[in-house]
C-alpha cells in the first residue's frame, strides 16, 4: 500500500498544478466579473472628453446651419422688399 502510494505521488504532483490553476481561476472569476461590470458602468475621463467633443461639434454644426438659413432668409426678405444691395 505504501509502495503504491509512493509511486502514485509523482503522478499526483504532476496533476496538481493544473488543478490549482483551475481553482484559482474559478475563485477569481467573480472578482473579475465585478471589475468588468464596474468598468462598463463608469465613464473614464478620456471617454467623457471624447463624448463632450462630439457633442460640441454637433452643436456647432447645428448652429452653423441655423445661421446660414437665417442669412438666406434675410437676403430673401431684403430682395422681396425691393432693396438693391442685399448682400
Amino acid at each position: 500500500m505504501r509502495k503504491s502510494l509512493f509511486l502514485a505521488m509523482p503522478l499526483l504532483m504532476l496533476a496538481l498544478p493544473g488543478c490549482v490553476r483551475t481553482v484559482a481561476s474559478v475563485v477569481t472569476a467573480p472578482v473579475r466579473a465585478g471589475a468588468q461590470a464596474a468598468d462598463w458602468a463608469t465613464t473614464s475621463q478620456d471617454e467623457a472628453d471624447r463624448n463632450y467633443g462630439r457633442k460640441m461639434r454637433k452643436q456647432d454644426a447645428r448652429e452653423g446651419k441655423a445661421a446660414k438659413k437665417a442669412e438666406k432668409d434675410r437676403r430673401k426678405q431684403c430682395r422681396e422688399a425691393g432693396y438693391d444691395n442685399c448682400d
